[in-house]
């Protein structure tokens, strides 16, 4: 024999011994098979092409392997067409294994019209019924399937792909009429129901895949003469009788699942409906996505003149869809949708659904024919290659976008088809497995390394679908205020007024004129924006207020006007432009930041940029910050609240971009208040020493309160705090407390004070006597009036204080002095415990502003911030001389505590920590989106959805933050009953006031 292995191993064959084998049992000369090496080479899986040829000798009559045989020597391209269908579909392979008359279709191949399938399925049912006529409509759709298959693997699949596709459309359709043909010689009373059969989806559109669900709406008529209940029943009969022809498995197999689920509310409507009833449907309850899917609609089968009623009724709908209230918000709810449904683990490999895949080209295509084929018909196609020839010869896209987008979906849909064609299994993923993937790659015409090869193709394919998306949608805007090259897109001004409102934009107009401003002319920075635009818009329209986000870069465009690092730093650095978009459009906080200072927007220039700097960074900024002014105390101090201002810049894009949790923010920003405090201490004790020119008689200290004191600090927080001081020995005592106070006031009035840059207010009541003592004390004075006057509230309080910034040696005597106060030894007794309780209620009752709703209130409300904090505190005063690990001035280090040694149940710890922390979680989230303080659930939604996008939540889930924040605060609040307040089970307070 002349066929060696190497000859096999170049040729593709993967196990050249058991191919020798399999040509030494072909019934073909074995002398010549050395020619049809080359057949076999082409073939996707020259392997299985050899097996089946084996296979399906093994079947034929010898009359046939000699008409075979015959083929092989004279007819190359027939011999072609059956070799590389066999080696490219395994279950195309059995049908032929099981009708080996077939293979005379495969070499004689040809793809047939509309009206030849529907007539030959048809002769292939006639008169059967039940299984028979299954089973011959499989045995013909198969027939058919395989002559579309060989003409596709042998031709040129990229190019004939609408040709391929729009047959398997047409044959699915002929499947469904020859299957209500079966249904009406099946279901008694048949005539009584005009059924016509709508086709949806890629079958309506004529672009269907080798193995789809075909989607359908069922709509039907009474005849003449018949009550519309009796039809309709008939027509559920022979709806559900479609379906059952088609997606039963018989001997013969099955043909693929007839899907109703686009049909009037779902799975929960009825399977029939009449014209009419649709129309009322569509009318008064459809969702726009519905109208999306009409998009295809045509019929496919049945009676055509109610088919044709029902286009008439729903198509002058669709075109109205885009004009519907909430239409941006139900198009990006959709794609959330289509998003969600996809499996974590199958991301990486979707052809179909995952980034840069076909249902990124279709959805675009359809969003833009929704939009402006409202006033241009020329864009009412079902199509998709035929919207974006339409799309382009309207100017709504530009001709080479077009053509790449073409060619990118025709190159995706024909990987899709030979996935799909290998067992003829209903999948949009790329297989994992090496042996499938070498097949497939060969199936593309991929030699060289086919396996790695067609990954690479696909992953670049995709990267350049993403890319084309945003040009197709953003670019063009660009069109109505910019002159751009022939290629492009020519939108009118009232076309991309339309887009814009179509994309979530609220001011379309006001978008346009913001792109004038910053597109017009021929400067190099207007240049840089039209290629950075069509990008940015993108990121804007996909937050929750692309106007702002639009907006606020511009504001920063014109205040750094042509500076050249800063469009420099959005075209070339990574990811700065994509990190500025959505912070602008997601946060007033921080456009108001940057509106104020323009430059600080070189923090999005790197990853590492966003890493929020120590303590000892942040005092070496701020010390350098006051040197730069020696002799201008007052420019020294806004230098100080100019350096804090970048720093907050920096945490509030760290936060938003999800690269820090609540406890990092929290000690950032504390952090920063602590070496704002400490610049500013060393500042004032400058200006006072300056000002009197002597030496400070005193040393003075920071104890940070509160949230400062815990760590927990957020972007709305005050800096609570107390001042205390320890003359010098020889320092006249007068002075000395003089001089404190001119320290302590020029610092709290200084960084307290409005200005450009945001204030840290410096807020000392919580000092002995409050407001009406004095600002600052000695040590011992501190020491005085804790031992003669103190409350138990100033206990409590002081559980949380903290050295910030000062002497550290008097830092420390002072928590020395405290420490057995808010740490006192054996606990405090019950009517200290009921003097807390008392207090807390009398808060509740008090101190919540007017107008707020206990509810939703996150500080003072049911559950919320305070609540968990006094349950905390009650135990620390309670527990803390014994259990050391509860000395901690925070809350969610001692809830953890509690739980481990049994002071609150592990679940009950749970749900105070979680109610805690999204109370905290939400306040931040209100600063961000609102760029002021809040301390309510916001009422509109617009703001919840602001604040829940922060939150990590989709765009749209808004309306879920006030039920999660109520069920979550709840749950808390009766753990704070039962532990603070020592509630029984049947209501009653103070059942064991000494816990």
């Amino acid at each position: 024999m002349s066929v060696s292995r190497s000859l096999l191993a170049r040729a593709g064959f993967t196990e050249p011994e058991r191919a020798l084998g399999m040509i030494a049992a072909l019934k073909l000369p074995p002398d010549t098979f050395e020619a049809g090496i080359g057949s076999l080479s082409q073939a996707a899986s020259p392997d299985h092409a050899l097996l089946g040829l084996v296979r399906l000798g093994e079947v034929l009559s010898e009359g046939e392997n000699t008409q075979l045989a015959t083929l092989f020597a004279e007819n190359k391209d027939a011999w072609n067409r059956l070799v590389v269908l066999l080696g490219a579909s395994t279950a195309l392979t059995d049908h032929l294994v099981r009708h080996p008359q077939h293979w005379h279709d495969v070499v004689d191949a040809r793809v047939r019209d509309r009206d030849a399938l529907y007539t030959r399925l048809a002769e292939a049912v006639g008169a059967a019924t039940g299984t028979d006529g299954y089973d011959a409509l499989r045995v013909a759709y198969y027939r058919e399937l395989l002559q579309i298959a060989a003409v596709d693997l042998t031709g040129d699949a990229v190019e004939q792909f609408p040709e391929i596709s729009e047959a398997l459309a047409e044959l699915a359709g002929a499947a469904v009429a020859a299957a209500l043909q079966i249904a009406r010689n099946t279901v008694e009373g048949a005539d009584t129901c005009r059924l016509s059969v709508i086709g949806m989806g890629k079958c309506g559109g004529r672009e269907l895949n080798y193995i789809s669900d075909v989607d359908v709406i069922f709509v039907a008529e009474p005849a003449d003469g018949v009550a519309e209940a009796d039809a309709m029943e008939v027509g559920a009969r022979l709806a559900t009788e479609i379906m059952r022809a088609c997606s039963v498995a018989t001997g013969e197999g099955s043909l693929w699942q007839v899907d109703p689920a686009l049909r009037p509310e779902g799975k929960q409507g009825p399977l029939v409906r009449t014209v009419d009833s649709h129309r009322a449907y569509y009318d008064r309850w459809a969702k726009t996505w519905e109208f999306q899917a009409l998009l295809k609609a045509r019929p496919i089968a049945g009676d055509e003149e109610v088919g044709a009623a029902y286009l008439s009724a729903i198509q002058p709908l669709v075109w109205r869809a885009a004009d519907r209230d909430h239409f941006v918000e139900d198009v990006q709810a959709m794609r959330r949708r289509v998003e969600d449904h996809v499996p974590a683990a199958e991301v990486g490999r979707q052809l179909k659904l995952g980034p840069g895949g076909l249902r990124d080209i279709e959805f675009s295509m359809q969003l833009l024919q929704l939009v402006h084929g409202r006033t241009d018909e020329r864009l009412r196609n079902r199509g998709t290659l035929a919207a974006m020839e339409s799309l382009s010869r309207g100017g709504y896209i530009g001709r080479v976008d077009a053509h790449e987008l073409d060619q990118a979906y025709r190159q995706l849909r024909v990987l899709e088809h030979r996935i799909q064609l290998s067992r003829m299994r209903r999948t949009h993923l790329i297989p994992n497995n090496p042996a499938e993937l070498r097949a497939l790659g060969r199936s593309m015409g991929l030699r060289v390394d086919p396996e790695t090869e067609v990954v690479k193709q696909w992953r670049e394919r995709a990267a350049n679908v993403r890319r084309l998306h945003e040009r197709i949608f953003y670019r063009p805007l660009l069109t109505a205020v910019a002159n751009l090259s022939g290629d492009d897109a020519r939108l009118t001004r009232e076309n991309a007024e339309d887009r814009f409102a179509a994309l979530g934009f609220r001011d379309a107009k006001g978008a346009v004129r913001h792109l004038e401003a910053l597109t017009a002319g021929v400067s190099r920075r207007a240049a840089i924006q039209r290629t950075l635009l069509p990008v940015m818009l993108q990121w804007f329209s996909e937050e929750v207020d692309p106007d702002l986000g639009l907006l606020a870069f511009r504001k920063l465009s014109d205040a750094l006007g042509s500076t050249h690092w800063f469009l420099k730093m959005l075209r070339d650095e990574g990811r700065a432009a994509e990190t500025l978009a959505r912070a602008l459009a997601g946060s007033r906080y921080v456009g108001q930041l940057l509106e104020n200072a323009p430059s600080a927007v070189r923090v999005f220039g790197s990853h590492q940029a966003l890493v929020p700097l120590t303590r000892e960074q942040l005092l070496t900024v701020v010390r350098a910050a006051v040197d730069r002014q020696p002799d201008d105390d007052d420019a020294a101090l806004l230098a100080v609240r100019s350096a804090r201002r970048n720093e907050l810049i920096r945490i509030a894009v760290a936060d938003l971009t999800g690269a820090l949790d609540l406890d990092a923010v929290e000690r950032a920003l504390t952090d920063l208040a602590a070496a704002t405090l400490q610049g500013a201490l060393e500042l004032a004790i400058r200006h006072v020493e300056k000002a009197s020119d002597t030496t400070l008689s005193t040393v003075i200290s920071i104890i940070g309160m509160g949230r400062l004191g815990g760590r927990e600090m957020g972007y709305s927080s005050d800096a609570d705090v107390m001042f205390v001081h320890d003359p010098l020995s020889d320092a006249d005592p007068q002075l000395a407390q003089s001089q404190a106070e001119e320290v302590v006031t020029f610092l709290s009035t200084g960084l307290s004070a409005a200005g450009p840059d945001p204030a840290l207010v410096v807020d000392a009541d919580l000092r002995p006597e409050g407001k009406a003592g004095p600002i600052v004390r000695t040590l011992a004075s501190y020491a005085a009036y804790y031992e003669r006057w103190s409350e138990g509230w100033e206990a409590q309080a002081l559980l949380r204080a903290t050295p910030i910034a000062g002497d550290q040696d008097l830092a420390r005597r002072f928590t020395e002095l405290i420490d057995p106060l808010r740490w006192p030894e054996g606990g405090i007794d019950a009517a200290a415990v009921r003097s807390i309780r008392m207090l807390k209620a009398r808060m509740e009752a008090e101190r919540l502003p007017r107008g707020a709703d206990i509810r939703t209130h996150f500080k003072l409300g049911r559950g919320g911030l305070s609540d968990v904090e006094w349950t905390v505190q009650l135990a620390q005063l309670q527990h803390a001389h014994e259990i050391s690990e509860l000395r901690h001035p925070g809350t969610t280090t001692p809830l953890r505590v509690m739980a481990q040694h049994g002071l609150l149940d592990v679940r009950d710890a749970a749900k105070l920590r979680e109610s805690w922390t999204l109370a905290s979680r939400l306040r931040n989230a209100s600063v961000l989106w609102r760029g002021r303080p809040v301390d309510s659930l916001p009422g509109s939604l617009a703001d919840a959805d602001g604040i829940a996008r922060i939150l990590g939540s989709p765009v749209g889930a808004g309306h879920e933050l006030s039920e999660r924040y109520l069920r979550v605060s709840r749950r808390a609040r009766e753990v704070v009953e039962r532990e603070f307040y020592g509630t029984d089970p049947d209501g009653d307070r103070d059942v064991d006031p000494t816990r």
